[in-house]
């Protein structure tokens, strides 16, 4: 019987094949993991840049809501100090600085994301404070909002109870939605947004308060 040796203690053809075939399977692999992680942080990143956007427009909402004397049950019906361009008025405060009315709908220009929320009302001066005696200014708050939202079923349970809350301009199919308690001094809110993932997929980020008015 013939028995084959190999000399020189190396590798046969087929065993630097498989050795090469694994090591490819294994950069691929560790490769593709590295990739999705930094996908993934991309993604966790984005959100939470959107999350502390939206947090800055409820501080915004909550700040004009609380110096307000009336929020009113009818925004459509108000008199705005601002053009609304075909936005839906959802929100109109009366204020000892002037009205403030924020609406949402098409963006003033090309440079901003979808559908927006705009507040039209007093300036601030350099203390944060409403401006006394100056024009109204009409100002996009935020950008990318949703423009197929989900209707709005959280107003009952920020509120406690649905028949106790009145909904604004029937705003629970808009991405900015509000509705106001029987006293007309207490204020829920949704904030609804989407924006483009790195993977190209679009991500939806929600946010809702509750706040007082000074009634």
């Amino acid at each position: 019987m013939t028995k084959h040796t190999r000399k020189g203690g190396g590798f046969s053809l087929v065993e630097l094949m498989l050795a090469l075939s694994l090591g490819v399977w294994l950069s691929g692999t560790i490769l593709q993991l590295l990739l999705t992680e930094a996908q993934l942080g991309l993604r966790m990143s984005r959100a939470l840049r959107e999350r502390s956007l939206q947090q800055r427009t409820l501080a915004l909402v909550r700040s004009d809501v609380q110096r307000a004397s009336r929020i009113s049950t009818t925004p459509l019906l108000e008199p705005h100090a601002c053009s609304m361009a075909g936005r839906l008025p959802v929100l109109h405060l009366s204020t000892s600085a002037g009205p403030i009315t924020y609406s949402v709908g098409a963006a003033p220009s090309g440079i901003w994301r979808g559908q927006v929320l705009m507040r039209c009302g007093p300036a601030f001066d350099l203390q944060g404070q409403p401006s006394l005696g100056t024009a109204a200014q009409n100002r996009v708050v935020i950008d990318g909002l949703a423009t197929k939202p989900e209707p709005w079923q959280g107003c009952s349970d920020l509120m406690g109870s649905a028949a106790a809350a009145q909904e604004l301009s029937g705003s629970s199919k808009q991405p900015f939605s509000a509705c106001l308690d029987a006293t007309g001094a207490v204020l829920a809110i949704r904030l609804l947004q989407d924006f483009p993932s790195s993977d190209g997929r679009s991500q939806r980020l929600s946010s809702d308060a509750v706040m007082s008015a000074m009634v």
